[in-house]
């Protein structure tokens, strides 16, 4: 059934007292992450905010095919970010500038070496960043952005800068790939206006649309969605969406959009 999704606030030690509108922060608390709970029709997707005043740990995730192998079920990771906000000289570290050994990577995390072997890459509003599995990766400072990932809470912390958090070497390393990050294959620039395709499987969908969806967007979601609204109010099943929130669509054709209205549809892929 169609309808709003609720708004979990997750504290993080890097997280920020002061988020941008419409979110409010309690007082007291270092909100990092806003999480849209996943419904039951689209368990297997979760979107949220992420707003930063520190680096996140550098992390990886596993694939599907690494946790089905361990027994953990399908709990792999692959995720995408858009970014929102971005102050001055704020970046992402996203695989490393040379190929490097599992040995070499591992006594890298254990020095806190391994975070200027990687490749930070300076960003601003627009900037789009698939992330494969098995990438390692970290969120820098004075960042807001969206992100859409595989539901998975499997987060390998490779190096966290002495934050007294539980770090996962072994499980990281095992799954991590030491190369650089494709850039010309997996970040792409994205107008604040007009639809575009950002994610197109082969584990979930993503679009931008202005506006009402072309036939050709349209097609690529024949059931449930998520619509994510960016500017301009969006109607699903006649409950009217403001930036800043989210809801479960059971049909493109339950989704009214405003004529100028930005916003984000995704779903997932058949598997």
């Amino acid at each position: 059934m169609s309808g709003v999704l609720p708004i979990r606030q997750v504290e993080k030690p890097w997280g920020k007292d002061s988020l941008p509108v419409p979110f409010v922060a309690p007082a007291g608390q270092r909100i990092g992450e806003i999480w849209f709970e996943p419904p039951a029709q689209l368990p297997d997707l979760l979107v949220k905010y992420i707003f930063t005043s520190e680096k996140l740990s550098v992390q990886v995730h596993p694939s599907d095919a690494q946790t089905l192998a361990k027994g953990l079920g399908r709990q792999g990771k692959e995720e995408c970010w858009l970014i929102l906000a971005a102050e001055p000289g704020a970046t992402l570290g996203i695989g490393f500038d040379r190929p490097i050994t599992a040995q070499a990577m591992r006594e890298a995390a254990l020095d806190g070496s391994i975070e200027a072997l990687m490749t930070w890459h300076e960003i601003s509003p627009g900037d789009f960043f698939y992330i494969p599995a098995n990438t390692v990766h970290a969120i820098g400072a004075g960042v807001s952005l969206i992100e859409v990932q595989q539901n998975s809470d499997i987060t390998y912390r490779l190096y966290d800068y002495g934050r007294p958090r539980e770090l996962h070497l072994e499980d990281g390393v095992a799954v991590s790939k030491g190369e650089p990050y494709a850039t010309g294959r997996w970040h792409k620039r994205v107008a604040e206006r007009g639809s575009h395709t950002l994610v197109n499987g082969p584990l979930f969908l993503l679009d931008q649309v202005q506006g009402a969806p072309s036939a050709a967007i349209a097609a690529r979601y024949p059931g449930n969605l998520l619509v994510i609204p960016r500017t301009g109010p969006v109607e699903v099943a006649g409950h009217a969406l403001a930036p800043g929130s989210c809801a479960l669509a059971d049909s493109i054709g339950a989704v009214r959009f405003a004529d100028n209205g930005v916003c984000l549809l995704a779903a997932v892929c058949a598997i």
